[in-house]
């Protein structure tokens, strides 16, 4: 079962639910402009998305009302800091302040995201992530983060998926920013982000008003051993926290962008497989990387097959005919959380929030008026009782952020793919608790009592 504080709760992103307010006093970021180039699916973009900016008090009484006790969620980097650094738009303070007062007044702990993908537009005009500077600019970022909202907050993630905006966003092209550098380049950047965090976590315990808890919250699909034996596990692992990976989806892995942060130091094998193109990395580099965490955040949606071949060699294994997946079709794999909690605890040995995990659905509003999505909930049942059994077999996992609470902009899909427990009307931007909603309320309520898994006589 889930332990006694286990914490449950639902995520989102800024750019994703807030809207934008041309007197708010916000400055762009690489996403609107991405989405300004007509990158988006039917050429959307986020500049009303959830209205979160304006529809906050209400948003907060129904979580309440649905029984959700925690929340992550992050704060737009360019709506506090409109040039990046410098002058700071009280505004956009102020928005953030009253969003977390209306939170303590619904019963809600805050989880703040730092960064999850809201990068001023204005210092990506002067070489983003790839000028050195970047990593003092996100320090400063994190000094204005703690002064003005550790009294009301508690818990910090400084990063949310550089696997993401790196790989897709430098490298592949396939999000905002929106480009292809050479290897070289890409290796940069993530040094001076790895870097970048470091200086983060100084600054926000520096600055903060009391003490706080930081975290780190990356990503990575989870190789999974085809079966029990114990040569497939141990394939399954060795993929999960190797670099047997592609150059041109290098980006897509777990130990680059882990091992400098909770180890203090570079993967071996990748520090002699990416040698030509890896930048100066010092001794004082890793020491700033590596500062004291409290705990590891890891987004898990889903994972991959892996066996060991009679000659030794680590196998992939195709899905079956006809499997499971999801709207945005991704497959559906819930042992993906048993296996990552696991491998991932057995490396780092560091507690575990679950801090992204859900499913897209073709939801539809009923003729009786309602979002009835039992695949849905079938598929958080599933991922939560493997989350049970890695609890039970000795993993520190604290916590669980469902993503996410309300249908929103989702990327490159726009509102093509819905996500939420609750459905969002994008016209009348009314809401409808799906029936995932009050079935995750009963969950959550119950600490996970009320599970499939756990039913007698099931």
């Amino acid at each position: 079962m889930f332990q006694e504080n286990f914490v449950w709760g639902v995520a989102d992103s800024a750019f994703q639910v807030e809207g934008k307010d041309v007197t708010d006093g916000s400055g762009m970021t690489v996403w609107d402009t991405y989405c300004a180039e007509g990158h988006i699916f039917d050429g959307q973009d986020a500049k009303v998305a959830c209205d979160r900016l304006h529809k906050y008090p209400e948003d907060f009484a129904l979580m309440k009302e649905l029984g959700v006790k925690n929340y992550r969620f992050s704060v737009n980097w360019a709506r506090i800091l409109p040039e990046g650094t410098g002058k700071v738009n009280e505004q956009g303070i102020a928005f953030y302040k009253d969003m977390l007062k209306e939170m303590k007044k619904n019963g809600i702990t805050p989880y703040l995201t730092m960064f999850h993908w809201e990068y001023p537009q204005v210092l990506q005009d002067k070489g983003g992530w790839l000028n050195p500077d970047s990593v003092e600019w996100f320090g400063e970022y994190a000094k204005v983060i703690a002064e003005n909202f550790s009294e009301d907050c508690e818990y910090f993630f400084t990063f949310n998926e550089p696997q993401c905006f790196v790989g897709l966003g430098y490298l592949r092209g396939a999000q905002a920013p929106g480009m292809m550098l050479p290897q070289k380049d890409v290796f940069q950047i993530t040094h001076n982000v790895l870097k970048a965090h470091g200086t983060a976590v100084i600054n926000l315990r520096k600055y903060a008003k009391r003490p706080i808890k930081i975290g780190y919250a990356p990503t990575c699909g989870v190789a999974l051993p085809a079966s029990d034996r114990p040569e497939d596990i141990e394939a399954a692992r060795e993929t999960y926290l190797g670099l047997n990976i592609p150059m041109d989806n290098w980006t897509w892995n777990v130990v680059w962008f882990s091992d400098p942060v909770f180890l203090g130091k570079y993967p071996e094998a990748g520090l002699k497989k990416f040698a030509e193109y890896l930048p100066e990395i010092t001794e004082e580099d890793m020491k700033l990387i590596h500062q004291p965490l409290d705990f590891m955040g890891q987004n898990i949606y889903n994972g991959y097959y892996v066996r060991r071949g009679e000659d030794g060699s680590i196998e992939d294994v195709k899905r079956p005919v006809g499997y499971a997946k999801t709207a945005v079709n991704w497959p559906v794999t819930p042992e993906c959380l048993y296996w990552g909690c696991k491998f991932l605890y057995e490396r780092y040995q560091m507690p575990i929030y679950i801090t992204e995990n859900g499913m897209s659905c073709h939801d539809v509003v009923s003729l009786d008026g309602k979002v009835h999505d039992p695949n849905r909930i079938d598929f958080l049942e599933r991922y939560l009782a493997a989350i049970q059994k890695a609890i039970e077999e000795g993993v520190d996992i604290k916590g669980y952020f469902e993503w996410t609470f309300l249908d929103n902009f989702e990327w490159t899909h726009g509102y093509n793919e819905r996500f939420g427990l609750v459905y969002v009307d994008f016209a009348t931007q009314k809401r409808i608790p799906k029936d995932s909603a009050y079935w995750y309320k009963e969950v959550m309520e119950s600490n996970g009592a009320s599970l499939f898994v756990n039913w007698e006589g099931k």
